[in-house]
């Protein structure tokens, strides 16, 4: 990095300590924050999409460093939505929110024709996993730190629940949604342990799985940790909506835009370098030494091929930011 670049990247690192510290985030610490400030300081004029908007912890800061771009902020949880439309309500006209799912990102900008005004798609944002509020506050089921009804919906005004996914959901399925959560050696004990119980709270789930693993057998942390992340994922349809959402911001993306992607476990994070990849080579698999001869359309670079990740000075002040990747992309051809 040149002299100048470094310079540039810290002023604006400073630019965004200053604004969070006059506007902290009381609904969810953005994760990687300098970073995605950095990657959407110089673009513009045009719409940038936060396609997770959470409480508006990134919307805020990528709106405050750069005056040039208007942003369509996405959410389906209500509360989420009400935390970010009082953070940035001093942005006025700058922001759109939108009650959906990031799934949606194709029908959201489709029906927000009257905001983004013909303007190009330049950046798009997608924070995944669960937030620091929907984790704290108990009563949506989401942590089991907290004996609260087995919810874990992201919208709690429809769909299923947890306690009602496990009324219906086959054990060869259930197995497999654990083991591809990491729940490998004990997947099958646990899908027939909360099969049997049909747990209806947080605590009866804990008390179903550990029940299933030996105590002797459990790794560090909690034992339901990565039963809770399976199930969430299942509830919110998470895999299917990212598939969805990817596919539609490399598509929507004008060119010289940047697609950003945080992610928080290896199944996603691999689901989203494998859909880059695609972007990237055009789906050719032609051997290597015979260069491309199938025509395949390479539409994207990505930044580099390993993931970026947190500095220990983020992770020793948001713990949280441990295991966040983030993926960086920019679209070349129209």
């Amino acid at each position: 990095m040149s002299a100048e670049n470094a310079n540039s990247s810290a002023r604006v690192r400073a630019l965004l300590i200053d604004r969070l510290q006059m506007a902290p985030d009381t609904y969810h610490v953005p994760v990687l924050a300098d970073r995605v400030v950095e990657l959407f300081h110089d673009l513009g004029p045009g719409i940038v999409v936060d396609a997770t908007l959470g409480g508006g912890g990134h919307a805020a800061a990528i709106l405050s460093a750069n005056g040039r771009v208007r942003l369509v902020g996405i959410d389906r949880d209500p509360a989420a939505r009400a935390a970010a439309a009082e953070r940035l309500a001093p942005l006025g006209d700058r922001v759109t929110i939108v009650d959906a799912a990031f799934g949606d990102l194709a029908r959201v900008l489709a029906e927000s024709a009257d905001f983004v005004h013909g303007e190009p798609i330049i950046g798009v944002l997608m924070d995944l996993g669960v937030s620091s509020h929907q984790l704290d506050e108990g009563g949506r089921g989401f942590s089991f730190r907290a004996d609260a009804p087995l919810d874990m919906r992201m919208d709690t005004t429809r769909g299923q629940t947890a306690a009602q996914y496990l009324t219906h959901v086959d054990e060869h399925e259930l197995v497999r949604l654990l083991r591809e959560n990491g729940e490998d050696r004990f997947a099958r004990a646990i899908a027939r342990a909360l099969l049997e119980d049909q747990p209806t709270t947080t605590f009866e789930l804990n008390a179903a799985v550990e029940r299933a693993v030996p105590a002797a057998a459990r790794r560090r942390g909690h034992v339901a940790t990565r039963v809770y992340q399976a199930l969430r994922i299942a509830v919110n349809e998470e895999q299917r909506q990212l598939e969805e959402g990817l596919a539609a911001a490399l598509d929507v993306l004008a060119v010289g835009g940047v697609l950003a992607v945080i992610s928080y476990h290896s199944g996603e994070d691999r689901l989203v370098k494998s859909m880059l990849h695609d972007a990237v080579t055009g789906g050719c698999h032609c051997p290597p030494e015979l260069g491309c001869v199938c025509g395949a359309v390479h539409r994207y670079r990505v930044a580099k091929a390993s993931a970026l990740l947190a500095s220990a000075e983020e992770i020793e002040v948001n713990p949280r930011a441990r295991s966040a990747r983030l993926r960086v992309a920019y679209r070349v051809l129209a």
